[in-house]
């Protein structure tokens, strides 16, 4: 991450609404007049916006995750000289231009994004590595295809079951879910040997399996979302950014809502949590004795699993952390097991 000279005087705030084929740019100088342009979202639009930005002083950017479109502009811009970039999550920079302005086009967003630069605090952005990426991108694909995996056994059993239904169709729909299975079981087998060619990578990978709930399929899955974080994050950050953690609705002495998680985060992981804490809650008795306790508090089943989750990724920060295998008990001191 390029890092803003300490001797620099004048600092430019600098936000880009990303779309597929172009980036509309929004700076604010140091006498807060607002300049914009737009560039080509490609290699040669990114190398003439840093030239530009470069002309004008030091800048600080923000932009929002918008997967592969901003993904290459963020590398870009973290790898250049004199620029900072902090990358957004989008439901954050929704709610700030919310108090900014009812519109809503691409010059629009990216001044809420320059304000955004200016007015909140700055996290940078740090660049992950070409495996830890790879990872995610085989993760998330892994992903897709596993949920149309689950779509197109669907779609067979309601053929089977129907006398009306082309014998042709029955045989399309189980010759594309064998092609499914076989994608998926290659992809899982590059994902690992890719996990197994990086030290870093295989470490974490072992330590995640040492966890109840979490097997092979599920630790490359949750693998490849947590590596693209900053390590500088703390555990409520990553909760914060799983969309994991409690948001509250209190208003005087007649508002009192119950409470929700915020999913303003990272929606693959919070998914990918679902099926560990569910084993977990059946096969660890430090977990399950946790889940039995929130129970009998009068929680909702439901929402002592969703706590679980959020228990699981604290189990996760913490191994990963510290380098040691997972130990129930560090992770629920209090809790009696049965």
């Amino acid at each position: 991450m390029s890092q803003l000279s300490k001797s620099a005087t004048e600092v430019i705030f600098c936000g880009i609404d990303v779309s597929a084929a172009t980036l509309a740019v929004a700076v604010e100088q140091p006498d807060q007049a607002v300049v914009e342009r737009e560039f080509p979202n490609n290699g040669s639009g990114h190398k003439t916006l840093i030239a530009w930005l470069g002309q004008r002083g030091q800048a600080r950017v923000s932009l929002e995750a918008t997967g592969v479109y901003s993904l290459d502009l963020a590398l870009a811009l973290d790898a250049a000289e004199g620029i900072e970039v902090q990358v957004l999550n989008p439901k954050v920079a929704h709610r700030f231009g919310q108090t900014l302005s009812r519109s809503k086009t691409d010059p629009v967003d990216a001044r809420t994004l320059a304000a955004y630069s200016r007015r909140m605090e700055f996290t940078g952005w740090r660049a992950p590595s070409r495996s830890q990426l790879q990872l995610r991108s085989l993760s998330r694909h892994i992903d897709t295809l596993t949920a149309e995996l689950t779509r197109t056994k669907n779609r067979l059993h309601a053929a089977k079951v129907s006398d009306i239904t082309p014998a042709c169709i029955v045989e399309d729909l189980q010759n594309a879910l064998e092609s499914l299975e076989c994608r998926i079981h290659v992809l899982r087998r590059e994902a690992l040997a890719l996990v197994r060619a990086d030290a870093v990578l295989k470490q974490h990978y072992e330590l995640l399996i040492s966890i109840p709930g979490i097997a092979r399929v599920s630790a490359l899955q949750i693998l490849g979302e947590l590596v693209v974080l900053s390590p500088e994050l703390s555990v409520r950050q990553w909760v914060a950014h799983s969309g994991l953690d409690p948001a509250h609705h209190i208003s005087g002495s007649s508002v009192h809502r119950p409470s929700r998680i915020s999913r303003a985060g990272n929606r693959a992981l919070r998914r990918v949590l679902y099926m560990p804490a569910l084993v977990a809650i059946q096969h660890d008795p430090h977990i399950k004795a946790f889940y039995r306790t929130l129970v009998h508090r009068h929680k909702a089943k439901m929402q002592a699993l969703i706590a679980v989750a959020r228990k699981l990724l604290h189990a996760i920060y913490g191994v990963l952390k510290s380098a040691t295998p997972y130990d129930g008990q560090k992770l629920f001191p209090q809790i009696q097991t049965i």
